[in-house]
């Protein structure tokens, strides 16, 4: 397999001695009652959901929106860098820790959820979608929203994108088991991830599961009542943070409730209404507290959590020491301190996921030819292009122009000294013309640089199609390109690549940290 990984630098170690503390914590912890059929495990990952329900594991849980194809590839470096912690603390501790990937099927950004980006044959970006949701039509989350026949069109698209190989016919198949069209995304995303990630132990929950709501009842409700104290205590929390010259991106403070409703458009947030009770904040649809607690009984997948109470219920009914995020998501997680400690639920220890470049031998050897790391590649376009060229430049042709411009500086000083003895105003206008010369030998520059381009353009478009491989659109490649990509050109050897990635990496967070006592 022509293909390496090059990981991005851990941004931080773990601390072992805080992840015995919540290990510590949630010992006693076990799945709650009812909740197993929220879960999804396939091969090696039935054992591992076997001793969750029993409560003879710990978990280390990740997690993302549900997506088309199973979105950007950082969603399986998620899943494998839990899994490799996991595994990691296992052995550390000498007791199960299980790798728990949480769907969020609640989500209701359509737009995003409904398309997915892909290498061409040819090398280029290409873009897959399912369809479009009408302007009217209402925010439904992605556990509602069926596939039906367009997810059969969008996967014939993908399969004519993705290269003719060994492999691809694994790949489209699989994508197929996954993505049947009487399946909603959520549950398509679910059964995707399950599949592919379940001989690595990967346990896969549904987080749109009426079961498990109704297992998090009590922290649904909670939040609920106490609406209006713990969003002050939020406020609080967020003023202490950016005081501390730390973010606080997600906005608190202004009566909004942490729990959102199916209403008359689709999934809304609740806000807290004068004189008691809720209101939708976009159709305005009133919700008595007594009616909101008869729905989370009776009809609880209407409720959902914001992206702050999310990982509080996600601690509360799965014994949870660490969980595994992306940097949007440690971003915020800091501000989610007082919830836990309000709601009496164990914090996990956020850590953060790997992160890298799945980089083919093509690509490889153009970073050498020109001699650039990885991450030059993320400059725009033009510019990558326009410098690529001028290095393309003959050595005596830079000296030259250096050689022009450093004798025209100093004829010019010569002549403005001069000058100036004679009139002290002539400075100006000998100033004037020296800016107008090296001007010209700009002018001069953009044209070598021009010719060069053409000399070398098979060179160069060689260096923008590893831009195009490495930071489509100048985003990395992890938050662009679905794994699918990937998997249909290395095959799932790629996956033990990763993990072995992973695995190293878990090690690093782990090596320089305080020891627990």
């Amino acid at each position: 397999m022509t293909v390496t990984f090059h990981a991005a630098p851990r941004p931080a170690a773990a601390d072992l001695r805080a992840l015995a503390a919540a290990r510590d914590e949630q010992a006693a912890r076990a799945i709650p009652a009812g909740m197993a059929p929220a879960f999804l495990a396939v091969g090696r990952a039935e054992a591992n959901l076997e001793a969750l329900l029993a409560g003879r594991a710990l978990a280390v849980t990740t997690g993302q929106q549900a997506g088309l194809f199973t979105g950007p590839l950082y969603t399986v470096l998620k899943a494998l860098s839990a899994a490799a912690l996991a595994e990691r603390l296992a052995g550390e501790w000498q007791r199960p820790v299980v790798p728990v990937f949480w769907v969020a099927g609640d989500d209701h950004d359509f737009a995003e959820i409904a398309q997915c980006d892909v290498v061409a044959q040819d090398g280029s970006h290409a873009t897959v979608r399912l369809r479009e949701r009408g302007p009217d039509a209402p925010m439904l989350p992605a556990f509602r929203e069926t596939l039906g026949a367009d997810g059969a069109a969008a996967l014939d698209r993908l399969e004519s994108l993705l290269p003719p190989s060994e492999f691809r016919g694994g790949v489209v198949a699989w994508l197929r088991a996954a993505y049947a069209p009487e399946r909603s995304m959520a549950e398509a995303h679910a059964q995707a991830m399950a599949a592919l990630l379940g001989d690595h132990g990967v346990v896969v929950v549904r987080g749109w599961s009426g079961d498990l709501k109704r297992a998090g009842a009590g922290i649904i409700t909670e939040a609920l009542r106490r609406s209006g104290e713990l969003d002050g205590l939020l406020a609080a929390e967020a003023e202490r943070l950016l005081g501390a010259g730390r973010g606080a991106p997600v906005e608190v403070g202004n009566g909004l409730a942490l729990v959102m409703v199916e209403g008359a458009q689709g999934r809304d947030r609740l806000r807290v209404a004068e004189g008691g009770g809720f209101v939708t904040r976009r159709s305005g649809e009133p919700f008595e507290l007594a009616a909101l607690e008869a729905l989370l009984r009776d009809d609880p997948e209407r409720l959902s959590a914001n992206v702050l109470l999310r990982p509080v219920i996600e601690a509360a009914v799965i014994p949870t020491v660490a969980y595994v995020g992306g940097p949007g998501e440690l971003a915020y997680l800091p501000q989610t301190a007082p919830l836990f400690a309000a709601l009496g639920v164990p914090r996990p220890v956020s850590v953060p996921r790997l992160s890298g470049f799945i980089v083919d031998a093509r690509t490889e050897k153009t970073l050498e030819r020109f001699g650039l790391p990885v991450e030059a590649l993320e400059r725009p376009e033009q510019e990558l292009a326009g410098e690529a060229a001028r290095d393309a430049l003959p050595a005596s042709a830079t000296a030259a122009l250096e050689a022009l411009r450093t004798a025209l500086v100093a004829g010019y000083a010569a002549v403005a000294r001069e000058a100036a003895a004679l009139e002290k105003t002539l400075e100006r206008p000998v100033e004037s013309a020296r800016n107008q010369s090296l001007g010209a030998t700009h002018e001069i520059e953009k044209k070598l640089v021009a010719a060069a381009k053409r000399a070398n353009e098979t060179a160069l478009q060689q260096l923008l199609r590893a831009r195009t491989a490495l930071y489509p659109g100048g985003h990395p490649q992890e938050r662009v390109y679905t794994a699918a990509s990937f998997l249909a050109r290395y095959g799932n050897g790629l996956l033990d690549l990763l993990l072995a990635a992973a695995r190293a990496y878990a090690g690093s967070l782990l090596e320089s940290r305080p020891r627990e006592a």
